[in-house]
């Protein structure tokens, strides 16, 4: 496994914008059109990262737990799939029903949303704000594959816990670490 470390876009930088295909409802959905009334998670994930993999649970744990409270949570995968044929739309679909996602899983084919992200890892996570300014990004929580420590969605439920109840994010954040986006050549 390859050890990626997130780019740390700078806080404050504005959600741009995306129409991208969403392999569970077979509809193309912008970021207009599924922002959180209270804030918007977007998650660069994928199929065959055992980073992924190992937190797929517990995201779907938190979206679960967190779109009552107005949140948004939307998961993105920019991965080549010609190079990585286990992350193709097709299997997305199965991944997104095994994993029972709660969120729509868009497929970003061109990799441009991941570029404009700055995307580099996945699991890689961005939340904004209701007004789409990005205030947290980073890790899940402490857990990575092998190292003992439980999954929780602690850093990730910190920052919705604190927009919730009106206080700052706390600047303290760690990168997420993961494999990284397989660009096309």
């Amino acid at each position: 496994m390859s050890l990626t470390p997130s780019t740390m876009l700078p806080l404050g930088t504005k959600a741009p914008n995306f129409k991208l295909y969403d392999v569970i409802s077979q509809n193309s959905l912008s970021l207009e059109q599924l922002r959180g009334e209270n804030g918007t998670m977007i998650m660069f994930i994928c199929n065959h990262c055992p980073f992924v993999k190992h937190v797929n649970d517990e995201i779907v744990r938190v979206a679960n737990d967190y779109r009552v409270h107005g949140f948004s949570f939307i998961a993105i995968m920019s991965n080549d799939t010609v190079a990585y044929p286990e992350d193709d739309p097709k299997l997305m679909v199965e991944n997104a029903i095994k994993y029972n996602y709660s969120f729509p899983y868009l497929y970003d084919e061109t990799q441009q949303v991941a570029k404009e992200y700055d995307a580099a890892c996945t699991p890689d996570f961005f939340l904004f704000d209701q007004d789409l300014e990005l205030i947290y990004r980073g890790q899940l929580d402490d857990s990575r594959p092998g190292n003992g420590i439980s999954l929780n969605g602690r850093s990730i439920r910190e920052a919705l816990d604190a927009i919730i109840n009106n206080r700052k994010v706390s600047m303290l954040q760690k990168p997420s670490v993961g494999c990284s986006i397989k660009w096309k050549k």
